[in-house]
């Protein structure tokens, strides 16, 4: 057997005395929704959510907010600073009420990058999602993006960085065609809207760049001031993937980013060959 000295670089985790153990999943044809989430509640999952904030004593998001955060940019660096538990335009907190309608019972931690007009500098997003990566979250809901071709590599840093630490990024892509970031990165789930009104009916694109299809239309969501309002767009589906993620955690602690994609994958509505 060859000392440690001999061996090349990073071959200690699959040295027999070091070896993890695995996250078991079952083979995916007998994964089914209730070996998938049946029972669960979100209980011990905590998500992050980069927004525009989320309204903390909104009726629908049920005193799920457990941190309020926001990125303040000075002479342009970007710091993390206490929120007051506010939403300046209602996008977060729509997304919020969301991940709360299906899974009653995560926590949430909303890191405002957006203002009241619904617009944010890349590197107050890059900042704030930093910060919940390094927090860390287990989710983050990410139903904004970036078209910054510098900020690119940050993102893609910060991606990898979330993908290693077991943070599972969900992201809406832009509704607009054209590349942006972090959604169309492979280690994230990435989530455009599909027609049909049943939060749980989602499916799974094997073209990627785009993975998964959710409810996106004409959904009923939370707003700011206690309201409720009508929304549409790639920005409300990504909260459905990410409710549901939760609840895959919470029932499943421990697995990694692909293992929840192999899982959503496997539960996803789409038809199966006969």
């Amino acid at each position: 057997m060859p000392t440690a000295e001999e061996l090349p670089a990073w071959t200690e985790p699959f040295a027999e005395s070091t070896r993890g153990r695995l996250a078991r999943l079952p083979a995916l044809e007998a994964i089914d929704r209730e070996w998938a989430w049946g029972g669960s509640t979100g209980a011990g999952v905590t998500v992050g959510i980069v927004d525009s904030g989320v309204e903390a004593d909104h009726p629908q998001i049920a005193g799920r907010v457990v941190e309020s955060l926001a990125v303040e940019l000075r002479e342009g660096e970007p710091s993390v600073i206490q929120d007051t538990g506010t939403d300046l335009f209602g996008h977060g907190t729509a997304c919020a009420g969301i991940i709360v309608g299906m899974a009653p019972d995560v926590e949430l931690v909303s890191m405002r990058v957006l203002g009241s007009d619904l617009k944010g500098k890349g590197a107050a997003f890059a900042a704030g999602l930093e910060h919940l990566i390094r927090r860390p979250v287990q989710v983050a809901n990410l139903s904004l993006s970036s078209k910054s071709e510098a900020l690119l590599p940050v993102f893609h840093g910060l991606a990898d960085e979330a993908y290693f630490r077991r943070v599972v990024l969900v992201s809406a892509v832009n509704n607009v065609l054209g590349p942006s970031y972090p959604s169309l990165f492979s280690s994230v789930i990435s989530v455009a809207a599909h027609s049909e009104s049943d939060p749980w009916r989602f499916y799974y694109n094997p073209n990627p760049p785009v993975e998964f299809g959710a409810r996106g239309l004409n959904v009923p969501v939370a707003w700011r001031g206690g309201g409720l309002t009508v929304g549409t767009g790639n920005s409300f589906a990504a909260p459905h993937i990410t409710a549901l993620v939760a609840l895959i955690l919470s029932k499943h602690p421990g697995l990694a980013p692909f293992e929840v994609k192999a899982v959503l994958a496997a539960v996803a509505n789409n038809e199966r060959p006969g």
